[in-house]
């Protein structure tokens, strides 16, 4: 790691009446930061474009004056700072964290308070936080609202989902800012616990194109302690302000000095590969906090959750109404004869898993309480180690050992927070005792202790804390329906996945919009990987059950596509093996791509129509491109500049055939060798819903290259 640190300290006194400025290490972005009667006041301009027309900045406190206005300049600084920081697993095996900081101290002369705002310059973007340094006047207290603004100069398109202080789960909708107030009723759908907030509320990561070509995403970075923001526009002047996820009294945060805020980030750029190779997210989190990290590795699995899914299985062991933990006896009451997680079923998907160099196999509904688990506000819900009675734990275990694949462990809380605090170090010991090194856990319903938001402080610092424990246990966590990312992975790259947004299992629930993967990168991904879980090779879910017509809106090959744009060192392939056993040639890319990244490339996006990413495998000279497209049919065109111009490679092409289409014939694909030197170039057809995806292998033995058509 290389660093280099220079502090200048700028001169006091009348200079701070006036505006400052500072610009990104290139000088294209200016951040000015001045008071307006004494109102902190930021701008962002990128090339004298301006990102950010003057916004306000500040916070209402609870029972005490506002941090809002009367303040003076007390001090100033600004700071370069340099590294280069290696993650422990990540799209790039290192990363660039280079800005210019501008720490401005503020007093508010009428309490006597201090309030830093510290503002961090990078060459795509902005980051900056509120501050509150050790003071007699400001010691313990509670924020009632968060007054940040991000007023937007044009009403701009906007790809967004309602706000929402439980659920991210909702289809993206494409619009004009002036829209969104408009389009929310419908956009606002159905979903097992949800609180909108306004009709003009939306969620970061807000991604934006302005019609001069300009892309701007608005999101937050290393939210801890804290609820989580979301925005809420004032479509008169096209200002978005912050809005706080309440708890249960309606207090946003309690706060005792010294501490910051999350940081508020803004990623703007020319092109929209700017936003998606960004890494200010990552970079405005602090260090891995572990010095030992080889228990930490990329995961590639499959998992008893599709059939369960579409309504083929149960999770649950037998139909009884209402059971209890403790005195229902299993082993007198009838099973339904559809429960997935059985002994005998899970070790064939472990066999599968062996066979084809796949690491792990996650089983749901394992254990007791699946019966009345959903929507019933049930405290004692479940104890995350007791099994049914056809799950052998002792048995599966030592045959995940035989095939050298760990089981992935399944903790579904149903919302009661409170029990599974309870049972978590329990929990976490069961599966250092058995040879689970990875858990899926879950938060589906309404929260207990009862009034508390998925995303308000309670709950951002519940998942925190689950993921610390985890790693006392070297437990690596994936969890669904938590807060989204915002970079913590970074400091606790244990978390190597989350849902926190609308996945796969949708697909199964009435479908997902076809443009959905094509925006996901640019918003839910800013924050870090998704555990999307692709891989569905039978698209017609009536397949497994006769009575879901539901159809997932893609071809095999942009599912395939979707393990190199949908970045994540979590991969499920999940659909059934008796499925993929009828495709075994488009699964040898499941089985081929890699998890963990050298470098990545977009070569290709434009939000809600494509993306196109190139990325290189870590420590090979390996590269995949995988490309997902919307409902149009599109043409790509991509060269292979980025391979070593002294090496041949033998590119694989999972491509859609001619009549290829997510409705009428999703499963129409071609396999094509060809010959790719530094020189080639692509030109693929993609159908709607469809896609593309390519392994690049260089040639170690000329014998490979006969026959092989050259590109």
């Amino acid at each position: 790691m290389k660093r280099l640190l220079l502090i200048f300290v700028l001169a006091v006194g009348t200079f701070f009446s006036q505006a400052e400025e500072i610009t990104s290490p290139n000088g294209k972005m200016k951040l000015i930061f001045y008071l307006s009667d004494g109102t902190p006041v930021y701008q962002l301009q990128l090339e004298g474009k301006t990102i950010i027309k003057s916004s306000k900045l500040g916070l209402e406190l609870k029972d005490a004056e506002p941090l809002l206005s009367g303040f003076t300049i007390a001090d100033s600084k600004t700071t370069t700072f340099d590294e280069t920081w290696k993650p422990v697993w990540g799209e790039q095996s290192e990363i660039s964290n280079h800005y210019n900081e501008l720490e401005v101290t503020l007093n508010q002369s009428a309490t006597n308070r201090k309030m830093i705002i510290r503002f961090r310059v990078f060459n795509d973007g902005l980051g900056f936080r509120y501050e509150f340094p050790e003071q007699e006047n400001l010691i313990y207290f509670v924020v009632k609202d968060e007054r940040t603004e991000f007023a937007m100069d044009g009403d701009h398109a906007a790809f967004w989902i309602p706000g929402d202080y439980d659920t991210q789960e909702y289809d993206y909708t494409k619009s004009k800012l002036s829209e969104i107030r408009g389009l929310m009723e419908k956009a606002v759908t159905p979903n097992t616990s949800q609180t909108p907030i306004s009709a003009t509320a939306v969620q970061t990561a807000l991604m934006m194109k302005t019609d001069d070509g300009y892309y701007i995403n608005l999101h937050e970075a290393a939210l801890k302690d804290y609820s989580c923001m979301h925005l809420e526009l004032d479509d008169s002047n096209m200002i978005f302000k912050s809005v706080l996820t309440p708890d249960a009294q309606g207090n946003m945060a309690y706060m005792q000095a010294p501490c910051t805020t999350p940081w508020r980030t803004i990623i703007a750029g020319k092109k929209a590969g700017d936003i998606l190779l960004s890494n200010i997210t990552l970079n405005l989190n602090e260090p891995c906090a572990y010095e030992n990290t080889n228990w930490i590795k990329p995961v590639k699995y499959v998992g008893v959750w599709w059939e369960m899914i579409t309504g083929k299985s149960s999770w649950a062991y037998t139909n009884l109404p209402s059971v209890k933990l403790g005195e229902t006896d299993y082993s007198k009451t009838t099973p339904n004869g559809i429960h997935a997680a059985n002994t005998e079923e899970v070790k064939k998907y472990m066999d599968f898993a062996r066979e084809n160099g796949l690491d792990a196999v996650l089983v749901e509904g394992w254990n007791e309480g699946w019966e009345d688990w959903f929507n019933k506000s049930k405290d004692y819900v479940f104890d995350f180690v007791t099994p049914y009675p056809d799950f052998d734990v002792a048995e599966l275990r030592d045959y995940a050992k035989s095939k050298n694949v760990h089981l992935m462990m399944h903790h579904e809380t149903s919302g009661s927070v409170r029990n599974y605090e309870r049972h978590l170090d329990t929990a976490y010991q069961f599966m250092a005792d058995n040879n689970y090194n990875s858990v899926k856990s879950g938060y589906v319903g309404n929260i207990i202790p009862r009034g508390e938001y998925h995303y308000g402080q309670w709950m951002v610092n519940h998942y925190l804390y689950a993921i610390q424990k985890a790693a006392d246990y070297k437990i690596m966590v994936n969890a669904h329906e938590a807060i989204r990312p915002t970079g913590l992975c970074r400091t606790y790259p244990n978390l190597i996945g989350n849902e926190s947004a609308r996945g796969t299992e949708y697909e199964a629930f009435g479908g997902n919009n076809v443009d959905h993967t094509t925006i996901l990168p640019f918003t839910r991904l800013i924050g870090g990987p998704m555990d999307y879980t692709p891989g569905i090779f039978e698209t017609h879910v009536s397949a497994y059950n006769p009575d879901n017509n539901s159809q997932v809106r893609t071809t095999i090959a942009r599912q395939l596509a979707l393990y190199v744009t949908m970045y994540s060192p979590l991969q499920m392939a999940a659909d059934l093996p008796t499925t993929y056993e009828k495709y075994m040639d488009a699964f040898q890319f499941i089985k081929d791509v890699a998890l963990d990244w050298d470098k990545s490339l977009v070569l290709e996006a434009e939000p809600g129509d494509y993306i196109t990413y190139a990325r290189k495998e870590k420590g090979s000279e390996n590269w995949f491109v995988g490309r997902t497209n919307d409902e149009e049919v599109r043409t790509s065109e991509i060269s292979f500049d980025f391979l070593n111009p002294d090496q041949k490679y033998i590119a694989t092409v999972y491509a859609d055939a001619k009549d290829a289409d997510w409705k009428t014939n999703p499963q129409a694909y071609e396999i094509k060798k060809y010959v790719v030197t530094s020189q080639s170039e692509l030109k693929q057809q993609c159908a709607p819903g469809g896609g593309y995806a390519i392994s690049i292998i260089p040639v170690t033995d000329k014998l490979e290259l006969k026959g092989l058509k050259k590109l």
